[in-house]
């Protein structure tokens, strides 16, 4: 079965306000070497992994995904690069616009909260 006729990790719609967000790769050192897996492929990889559980060097090579080292180093450039807090303020964006969220019964957990030393 071809990933495209596989049930995709990430929708169209999902990918669609993620896809923006993520920076360009750097270009290739030289000639030769593996061709780039598609940021959406590396993305797939990322969330197998975070959802299964298992080790980033035992994602399997059938989901073609790349392996779990290109998978793991996009999420940390992606993660230096402030994608996913990008991605979450798009989302909450979404669903407030949508009028999913109701902000007006939103609170602060305090336990979050530091307090200044000796506050009561």
């Amino acid at each position: 079965m071809a990933k495209s006729e596989q049930q995709r990790l990430v929708d169209d719609r999902l990918w669609g306000l993620l896809e923006p967000l993520i920076p360009p790769r750097p270009p290739a050192r030289g000639p030769g070497g593996r061709p780039p897996i598609a940021d959406r492929a590396a993305l797939e990889g990322i969330l197998f992994v975070l959802n299964t559980g298992c080790r980033w060097r035992d994602l399997p090579e059938q989901l073609g995904v790349g392996s779990g080292h290109t998978a793991w180093r996009r999420l940390r450039a992606w993660q230096v690069a402030g994608v996913w807090e990008r991605l979450h303020q798009r989302v909450l964006d979404e669903l407030s616009d949508s009028e999913v969220l109701d902000w007006s019964r939103a609170s602060v957990d305090a336990v979050s909260v530091r307090a200044k030393r000796g506050a009561s």
